[in-house]
């Protein structure tokens, strides 16, 4: 048997940039915990009592990523209670 040299060079496809860049819908509960800079477990709690908007599909916590930019938009107004954040005067 005997070695033959290919003529043609083996040509690998590689995906053509498009300009646009496709971001997911959802992040994880993971990536959300980066994002906020708070612990894994901190962030399970927040999700599972329900103040991070997120949705159970299978055994996974899907965080919607527009209602999650929304909610944390939102964090940031005066509380409805009048309270300024616990601080006395």
């Amino acid at each position: 048997m005997s070695v033959t040299a290919r003529s043609n060079p083996v040509v690998r496809l590689v995906p053509r940039a498009t300009g646009s860049v496709i971001e997911p819908v959802t992040y994880t509960v993971q990536e959300v915990a980066k994002l906020l800079g708070i612990s894994l477990g901190s962030t399970y709690a927040l999700v599972r009592d329900g103040t991070i908007p997120a949705t159970r599909l299978g055994g996974r916590w899907l965080i919607p990523r527009a209602r999650f930019h929304a909610w944390l938009d939102g964090i940031n107004e005066p509380a409805a209670t009048g309270t300024d954040h616990g601080r006395r005067r």
